[in-house]
């Protein structure tokens, strides 16, 4: 199995949750979603991400995926667990996602509206001690706090990475230049914007593609590793209508794009939880049937 350093500059493979006929959670079900990713080349999944609609789960739900994703898993291949929340929420999570086996956690950054960068620092070390240790991805979605503050958050002892996830490659460059080399910066933004984020020096993606195309995927990414950008342009350009989808109504169809194209493939995870949007609009299914039958996925 690769180190977590050589999975960080791979792509981190964000995993739905699905759920049953009731409602409930039903990680069985992301089995061939998962065994199909890792034959195609995924480098790291990811439990508890934001594809994986975090914010709708309970606590108790987020553990019980962290555990049973670990043991579809079955070792092989690293394992990235999210975590965030309130703070006994985070802590709660980094115990049993060491529990469950991961190989490092993912930290949300967090959505309270009075956040200071230097309570983030307090929250990242009360998190790894949860953890008794385990490796952390910082999960940049705000970049507003500025380079210094993220310097500081990266000075963290277990912070192996970043997940820049804000359309700024210039601020993430000065970020990068002001850490130690060591911390791997991972394009938080999936492929469309992974070659923008790899000419400032970040390496790997994250990926909601890898649920229902992960071939494509990792074709891009070994693209990106090659250097070949005008490979790797080309093969954005055939998979951005599925990005498009997700990215309509404030991101709200993200997971919903996700989830209606695996069900179009006979993979039923379920619908997406509100507050996100459910389901697609007859304009965006008609466009998700498309994107679906050109690139022959069902």
């Amino acid at each position: 199995m690769m180190t977590l350093d050589q999975a960080l500059t791979g792509i981190s493979g964000i995993l739905v949750t699905p759920y049953d006929d009731s409602g409930d959670i039903a990680p069985g079900r992301l089995a061939p979603i998962l065994d199909r990713a890792l034959a195609a080349g995924l480098h790291m999944p990811v439990v508890n991400g934001n594809t994986g609609e975090f914010y709708a789960l309970t606590t108790d739900e987020a553990c019980a995926m962290v555990q049973e994703v670990s043991g579809l898993l079955a070792g092989r291949a690293p394992l990235l667990a999210g975590v965030g929340r309130g703070l006994r929420d985070a802590q709660r999570l980094a115990r049993a996602s060491t529990d469950a086996g991961a190989t490092a956690l993912m930290v949300h950054q967090p959505p309270d509206p009075f956040v200071a960068p230097r309570g983030v620092v307090d929250y990242l070390k009360a998190v790894s001690d949860a953890s008794g240790g385990l490796p952390m991805m910082i999960y940049l979605r705000n970049d507003a706090i500025g380079t210094s503050a993220i310097a500081d958050l990266c000075a963290v002892p277990g912070v192996r990475g970043v997940k820049w996830a804000t359309p700024n490659p210039q601020k993430l460059a000065e970020a990068r230049a002001a850490c130690d080399p060591q911390i791997v910066w991972v394009g938080g933004l999936a492929e469309v914007w992974a070659p923008t984020f790899y000419a400032v020096g970040a390496r790997g993606f994250t990926s909601g593609l890898i649920n229902v195309w992960p071939e494509h995927s990792v074709a891009i990414h070994t693209a990106l590793e090659q250097g070949d950008y005008a490979a790797a342009n080309a093969l954005i350009d055939r998979m951005r209508v599925f990005e498009d989808i997700r990215a309509q109504e404030m991101n709200g169809t993200n997971v919903t794009g996700v989830k209606a194209a695996l069900m179009a493939q006979g993979l039923d995870c379920g619908p997406t939880r509100p507050p996100s949007a459910w389901p697609l609009t007859p304009a965006q299914q008609a466009m998700l049937d498309r994107f679906m039958a050109d690139n022959t996925l069902i």
